[in-house]
């Protein structure tokens, strides 16, 4: 009885996952963890592959999953409403992230970094595949490279 409360139990899990805005603490988060920061510049009310890439893949309980255990995520957003607009400091800190990693400001750019800031990889558009194989790309990533701990 107990494996068949445990599987259902999983059907219905929904990881939280926290995404953070400011670069300095999600270095220090990924350091103090040994995880990888997963970096997302997104114009989240006005990019239509940047509402899908949030949508089809972040918002996938595979990603979700996987994140929660592996990454430490980030999300410099540029939205244009007058409603959605940021507050100065946060649109200084995104403009700040922005100037080192998306100087072409490109929509939507994912970068994978180490706990340093190293980009890893990039993806400039929305990655092709499902979050399925978003993950195995970011996994093959991340057993390739030295284990951070």
């Amino acid at each position: 009885m107990k494996p068949i409360f445990i599987l259902l139990l999983s059907f219905f899990y929904i990881p939280v996952i926290n995404w953070h805005n400011n670069m300095d603490e999600a270095k220090q988060l990924a350091r103090q963890e040994h995880k990888y920061i997963l970096l997302n510049f997104s114009g989240s009310d006005w990019c239509g592959p940047c509402i899908r890439l949030h949508k089809e893949i972040f918002g996938n309980t595979t990603f979700q999953l996987f994140a929660t255990t592996n990454l430490v995520l980030v999300n410099a957003d540029f939205p244009r409403l007058k409603r959605n607009q940021l507050s100065v400091a946060q649109q200084k800190i995104n403009d700040a992230i922005a100037e080192q990693y998306n100087s072409n400001g490109s929509f939507p750019l994912t970068l994978l970094l180490s706990e340093n800031g190293k980009v890893m990889k990039e993806w400039d558009g929305l990655p092709k595949g499902a979050a399925d194989e978003f993950v195995a790309q970011i996994q093959a990533l991340i057993d390739h490279n030295q284990p951070l701990k």
